[in-house]
């Protein structure tokens, strides 16, 4: 049988058309972003066959899931309005939206993995909610009237190549029988795709790029979406609950006396006295630590942050436990192990709990959420608010006061402008004051005021982060010609690398982020090089205040540790992270364990054996935590 003839005789043929260009569409797209990360895939040529083999099975499992409302459609139409002109009409323009639809979603695959190095993910779903930053940051960042006239024009090449096959498709003839047969045969292929496609399926490689190039973007969107927080108990690998209890209780230092699974309750009673300190968190937009002079950069991006370093403690072994701002904003807040799928500042019903905050409010502290942004983004503004901190944000500015705005709101110097004025009004009122601020100019389009730099606004992340540490050097400036500044502890750290993606699952050395604690008066200037991570900060601060309180951190006071007993939690959305004497112990759904020796060198695989305490110390981490949350024990109402 010809090709003509082949679409003149059934309708549903136009849907194997479509099928062709999206599976064509996808493997060019593939070949593209195996191309552009070549060098980082290191492994057989069979491998990479079978990345395109498999990721053929996800792009036809997304096309079976697309097709259901158009077979059926398909199915119901009567001959006589399917074969009339002004339904060719109508088809014709549907299934060139349907093509512009197509290219689009692949040009934004491309930019999302250009940013982020992955396929579209938890960020994508985000993103698509917050469209307000989401869309200014692509129209700021992107030539968009180009890029949208360019898929237009190919979108108009493709539908004038497929014109003539497309409107043969219209002569067919079939009785309501013949197309109830083939609408079956169809809507199995759904079917047959829920059963055996799973959204891990794609995780056949220890090379992450390889597994992200056997996915489909639009198919890990959806799923994404659907798996927003993942059932712990189903998904992961799980132990004993007394023994994991215990365990975790000896790491934190709480009593085993009330036998109360979980209860990580202890009482922090520093010998001194306490100290009615002030507290400033600057949480610094996507500040890896290798922008840094200190840690070897050699661009000379960070010149007065490399300086300042010198005058406090800077722990150099410090990481991020995730790769988002509200992970970041989770573990400094809640001091937690980041648990699976979306964070907790996301999530429904996260007020009253027991944080960073908390502690300072109960000491009578004026605590502020400080961001330069809409805080209506990521919920930051009802988690914070929720916790009892007063919110300070872009809506809150004077008209006089936004002299420069991007996509994601005021730059840095605006934001620690009016932070000097908020001290300000709480030193005149004899308060205490507790200010987490969240800067945003180290963020794509990675533009901000003309003249503050010597490098040009928009033109690099490098930009970027030197005018995040100009900012940074005014601010400090400012605050030392106020009467607060002997009595204020500032403290400086990332929420998370500027990008995360390699070639393996939990690339340790893409979660390495400076902490910074300045108070001349009453910290000392010296390295510290224990392993530890964010969620470490909330009660190292505080035991520089030496405050007296109950605490339910699963952070630990680093200066109060041996080096033998660092240890950093990273993680992505889906696997669980420990980083201890130099190995990598991380969980994953369907209940695998991983071990990995010299995560930051050799990476070396090992049998689970050869690290059976560390993989139950890693369950006793996140299984706790899950089950903390899962009871509601954090709550202090």
């Amino acid at each position: 049988m010809s090709v003509n003839a082949l679409f003149s005789r059934s309708r549903f043929t136009i849907v194997l058309l479509f099928l062709l260009i999206n599976l064509g569409t996808f493997a060019l797209l593939r070949v593209a972003l195996l191309i552009k990360q070549l060098v980082d895939i290191d492994t057989p040529i069979y491998q990479i066959a079978l990345a395109f083999l498999i990721g053929m099975a996800h792009d036809l499992a997304f096309f079976s899931y697309l097709l259901i409302p158009f077979v059926l459609y398909l199915l119901v139409l009567p001959n006589r309005i399917y074969q009339s002109k002004i339904h060719k009409i109508i088809s014709f323009a549907v299934f060139i939206v349907c093509l512009y639809g197509l290219f689009f979603i692949e040009l934004s695959e491309w930019t999302f993995w250009d940013e982020f190095g992955v396929r579209f993910n938890f960020i994508a779903v985000d993103y698509l909610i917050y469209t307000h930053e989401v869309v200014s940051n692509i129209i700021e960042s992107y030539p968009l009237g180009w890029l949208l006239s360019g898929i237009l024009a190919i979108t108009a090449i493709c539908f004038l190549l497929v014109r003539k096959t497309l409107s043969r498709t219209f002569n067919a003839e079939e009785s309501f029988l013949s197309r109830l047969k083939i609408t079956g045969v169809l809507l199995l292929l759904p079917v047959i795709s829920y059963a055996a496609v799973d959204s891990t399926w794609y995780q056949f490689s220890t090379n992450t790029y390889l597994n992200e190039l056997a996915a489909n973007g639009p198919y890990q969107f959806f799923s994404a979406f659907r798996n927003n927080e993942l059932d712990y108990r189903h998904f992961y690998k799980v132990g004993d609950d007394r023994q994991l209890s215990s365990m975790i209780k000896k790491q934190l230092g709480a009593e085993d006396t009330s036998g109360a699974l979980y209860d990580i309750k202890r009482m922090i009673k520093p010998a001194s006295e306490e100290k009615r300190l002030n507290v400033v968190l600057i949480t610094v937009e996507s500040l890896s630590a290798d922008f840094l002079a200190t840690f070897g950069n050699k661009e000379n991006i960070t010149p007065y942050m490399d300086e300042w370093f010198k005058e406090g403690l800077l722990f150099t072994n410090f990481y991020a436990t995730g790769t988002r701002t509200i992970r970041g904003l989770e573990s400094l807040t809640l001091s937690i192990p980041p648990t699976p799928g979306q964070a907790i500042v996301k999530r429904p019903d996260n007020g009253n709990l027991f944080s960073f905050g908390r502690v300072l409010q109960q000491k009578g502290y004026d605590t502020a959420f400080l961001y330069g942004g809409r805080g209506y983004f990521d919920n930051m503004n009802a988690f914070y608010s929720g916790n009892g901190y007063r919110i300070v944000d872009q809506t809150d500015f004077t008209p006089e006061e936004i002299t420069f705005t991007n996509a994601w709101g005021v730059s840095d110097d605006i934001i620690f402008n009016r932070t000097i004025k908020e001290a300000d009004q709480d030193f005149k009122n004899n308060k205490p004051f507790f200010f987490q601020i969240m800067t945003t100019s180290n963020h794509r389009p990675y533009t901000y005021p003309e003249g503050k730099i010597d490098l040009p606004s928009g033109s690099s992340r490098q930009g970027a982060v030197k005018y995040t540490d100009y900012a940074i050097h005014q601010f400090i400036e400012q605050a030392k010609t106020k009467p607060w500044f002997d009595n204020t502890v500032f403290v400086m750290v990332a929420d998370h690398c500027a990008g995360s993606a390699r070639k393996t699952e939990l690339p340790v050395d893409e979660y390495h982020i400076p902490l910074f604690i300045y108070a001349p008066k009453h910290v000392p200037a010296i390295r510290n090089d224990i392993v530890s991570s964010q969620i470490d900060v909330a009660p190292t601060v505080l035991g520089f205040l030496n405050l007296n309180y109950e605490s339910q951190f699963y952070g630990r006071d680093i200066m109060q540790m041996h080096k033998d007993e660092g240890r950093a939690l990273v993680s992505n959305y889906q696997k669980l992270g420990l980083f201890k004497g130099n190995k990598l112990v991380y969980l994953s759904p369907q209940q695998k364990v991983d071990v990995i020796d010299d995560p930051l060198g050799a990476h070396k695989q090992l049998d689970m054996d050869a690290a059976a305490s560390l993989v139950t110390e890693n369950m006793a981490y996140y299984q706790s935590a899950d089950y903390i949350w899962s009871h509601r024990l954090s709550r202090y109402q």
